[in-house]
């Protein structure tokens, strides 16, 4: 284990503080998903270097079903947008 784990977790829940500014901001649906994106990456970050730090396999478990559902909300988020607005371009 090295002391480096801790602060770059701090660092990645520093950016998801500011992401969560920018979510309270976004003015378009896209824009909160890509935060929520962001979310989910930072989210496994931070799980797997705790896990690292802390030496608890659980936590590697856990990003992996975070990175899952992340991507999970992703692909239904692009689906449903194109869904959407491809209706949205055929109406006259």
């Amino acid at each position: 284990m090295t002391a480096l784990e801790w602060p770059l977790a701090l660092f990645l829940l520093a950016n998801l503080l500011a992401a969560l500014l920018r979510a309270a901001r976004g003015p378009t649906a896209a824009d909160r998903m890509l935060v929520a994106l962001l979310f989910g990456t930072g989210g496994v970050g931070i799980l797997l270097l705790l896990g690292r730090a802390g030496g608890n396999p659980a936590l590697v478990d856990a990003a992996l079903v975070l990175a899952l559902l992340a991507a999970i909300a992703g692909a239904a988020f692009a689906r449903r947008a194109w869904t959407d607005g491809d209706a949205d371009e055929r109406r006259p």
